[in-house]
């Protein structure tokens, strides 16, 4: 895949991240309390909710780290290389999550510890 488009996607994908925790982040309406009440349905439901926003709010900022990362090795000319172990990153791989930063053995080897 040509860089530019590579860079094209991963300005995309940022711009799209930005926006969504934007959204699950912006301030709550003046004067909603939350609670959580004795009884289900007195604030259960939306403190649930809050949490779960909170949750999806974590990980849209992982992702938006990540892409912020490749962005940042293309500006370097390391895109496509591991962060680990510096070999070439498989244009599989490359293609399907341009934003990756390891190959597949280092990427398992980490997520098995």
């Amino acid at each position: 895949m040509q860089l530019e488009k590579v860079q094209s996607l991963l300005q995309a994908r940022r711009r799209r991240l930005a926006d969504e925790l934007a959204e699950l982040t912006k301030p709550r309406e003046a004067g909603s309390n939350l609670s959580f009440g004795k009884r289900v349905g007195e604030g259960t439901t939306e403190a649930v909710e809050r949490i779960s926003s909170t949750a999806t709010a974590r990980s849209i900022a992982a992702a938006l780290a990540e892409v912020d990362q490749a962005l940042e090795k293309l500006d370097e000319g390391t895109y496509g290389l591991c962060d680990e172990c510096g070999r070439p990153i498989s244009s599989e791989r490359m293609e399907a999550m341009p934003f990756a930063t390891l190959c597949v053995t280092c990427s398992a080897r980490r997520s098995a510890h």
